[in-house]
């Protein structure tokens, strides 16, 4: 359980999984932000200032990979971390989301426990 109240933005267009993806967050205790294109995750990491995006790949108007291409090209974003779910997994898909900066490359379908462990290990390594 996240000690203090951490910000996460959902980046994803997939009802389900962003339903899903809340609701065990907030349970966590985290707090939650949804944006549901490339654009309004980029508005919303500029008002929000998240602590995590969960970035979808294949989102409408921007990329999961453009989002997270501008979020690195600004020094004071630098200290959000990025996690980028994705149905495709291949190994090319995975070395262009790291090399663009991208912290963690979760493939779907994934175990939402997985998941979980993955956002609160990122918090313990900055502990």
């Amino acid at each position: 359980m996240p000690q203090a109240t951490r910000k996460v933005l959902i980046a994803d267009d997939e009802p389900n999984i962003v339903a899903a993806l809340e609701f065990l967050l907030r349970r966590r205790g985290y707090d939650v932000r949804v944006a549901v294109n490339g654009d309004e995750a980029l508005a919303l990491v500029e008002s929000y200032v998240p602590d995590v995006v969960l970035l979808d790949i294949m989102m409408p108007i921007r990329s999961g990979y453009e989002v997270c291409q501008r979020m690195r090209e600004r020094p004071e974003w630098q200290h959000i971390k990025i996690v980028m779910l994705s149905a495709k997994g291949r190994e090319a898909e995975v070395s262009k989301g790291v090399a663009l900066g991208a912290d963690l490359y979760i493939t779907k379908p994934f175990s939402t426990q997985q998941l979980i462990e993955s956002i609160d290990g990122l918090f313990e390594e900055n502990a």
